[in-house]
């Protein structure tokens, strides 16, 4: 007999508006209080206390515009966030500090999350969707230097890039990045030389999420499709297709593989988390607590496996906290 799901081990409510982006910080020192990061339709980033499970903090940097991505930059005081505002805001939140250091305007009218990777000490790499609708911007933060703007060959009819992962195999290696686009495809770019190394057609919509494992040069794309494609990527650097896992229902709005490399989340329209063995793609909980599309799902990154915490937030206002398959 399978267990039943859990519930979730705590609901964060009182944001009042759907919850879009999540992000944890808990791998501080003690008594640093392990804190989450939300980011919602109203254009308000909460910084929730896990410990009271209350908000510590409220940001309105983006006018009100909805906030879909938000990320720390080497400790909980520096957070990025994303808006529909068109805006990327970096914040300084130390000694309490609520302010806004600097921003780039991305000119982007999509919903392409961009993505950070910390390439040396204080400095980052942030891949974004550009102003031309195919194309994709890399700068380097906080100095804001574009790196390459990475467009597809002419006549490639990709669509808008609508999910990116910048990634590198260990710190010295050279930084690539992957992006899912409107066609469904997934493509490989390299930015040292500004073009794409490969491409495989994952979807029949557009790619909604991705995630990449790069130990096991394994990656997972969702859509709007009944389906999961996961990929991998062989020495040659050529992405090929590893398996198709057909789901119950359409729509996969996010994808996260836990740091660890053990599972995966899923953040569905029909309002359910699905958890799943990332070796072989086995169907482990479906988490149903949610009553509207869950939007995003993410992993903590406490260092004690036992304490680690899935979060998920959802069009219904909430953000559900779970505990599970913490124990290695």
């Amino acid at each position: 007999m399978a267990l039943p799901p859990p519930d979730p081990q705590f609901v964060l409510r009182g944001t009042s508006a759907a919850v879009h982006t999540l992000h944890f910080s808990c791998a501080g020192q003690e008594p640093d209080v392990p804190i989450l990061f939300s980011g919602s339709e109203n254009g308000f980033i909460h910084v929730w206390n896990l410990k009271t499970h209350r908000v510590d903090m409220g940001l309105d940097g983006h006018g009100r515009k909805s906030v879909y991505c938000v990320e720390t930059m080497g400790g909980k005081d520096r957070l990025l966030s994303q808006g529909r505002d068109q805006r990327i805001c970096l914040w300084d939140l130390a000694e309490g500090r609520t302010s806004v250091t600097d921003s780039v305007f991305t000119e982007n009218v999509g919903f392409c999350r961009c993505s950070l990777l910390k390439v040396a000490q204080g400095r980052w790499l942030m891949a974004m969707a550009a102003k031309a609708l195919e194309e994709v911007q890399v700068l380097e933060l906080p100095s804001k230097t574009s790196v390459c703007t990475l467009k597809p060959e002419v006549g490639a009819k990709l669509g808008m890039p609508m999910c990116l992962k910048l990634w590198q195999l260990n710190c010295g290696s050279q930084p690539l990045l992957l992006a899912g686009y409107e066609d469904g495809s997934v493509v490989l770019w390299n930015l040292s030389m500004g073009k794409a190394l490969s491409q495989l057609v994952c979807h029949q919509e557009p790619v909604m999420s991705l995630d990449f494992d790069s130990e096991k040069a394994k990656g997972i794309s969702g859509s709007s499709e009944k389906v999961l494609s996961i990929w991998s990527l062989n020495e040659q650097q050529n992405l090929q297709v590893y398996k198709i896992h057909k789901l119950v229902n359409p729509g996969i709005s996010d994808i996260t593989i836990r740091p660890d490399k053990k599972i995966l989340a899923t953040a569905g329209w029909d309002h359910r988390i699905r958890i799943f063995g990332w070796k072989k793609l086995k169907p482990l909980a479906v988490l149903d607590y949610h009553t509207a599309t869950v939007h995003c799902v993410s992993f903590s990154d406490h260092k004690n496996p036992s304490e680690r915490l899935l979060a998920a937030g959802s069009k219904d206002h909430r953000i559900s906290i779970w505990s599970i398959y913490t124990q290695t």
